[in-house]
């Protein structure tokens, strides 16, 4: 699944560039500006992060940035939405546990 029109991010351009970031250190294949949640779910990845309490995975809801069952921590920093959070090339991103913990940003 591709978000190619996002109602908040706006529209892919027209000849995407392809990048790779990092999930949990692995490596996956992005287009550079789609959403963080879009490359996830193209790449078979499910879930963004586990409830604190019960640790119950989540991850897409509503796909507009109003709830926050896609956080993760990206590039060390805890609880972005992915949902509104545009791709870029090196991004490192890390499945969220609970409400998340500061990390180094690079």
């Amino acid at each position: 699944m591709r978000v190619t029109k996002h109602p908040i991010l706006g529209n892919l351009d027209e000849n995407p560039k392809i990048v790779n970031i990092s999930v949990d250190d692995k490596i996956i294949p992005a287009i550079e500006g789609e959403p963080v949640a879009s490359a996830l779910m193209a790449s078979g990845i499910r879930v963004m992060r586990t409830t604190p309490k019960y640790h119950h995975p989540r991850g897409i809801f509503c796909a507009i940035g109003r709830c926050t069952d896609c956080a993760m921590t990206i590039d060390g920093v805890p609880n972005v939405r992915t949902c509104v959070t545009k791709v870029r090339d090196g991004m490192k991103l890390e499945t969220q546990e609970g409400l998340g913990k500061w990390g180094d940003k690079k």
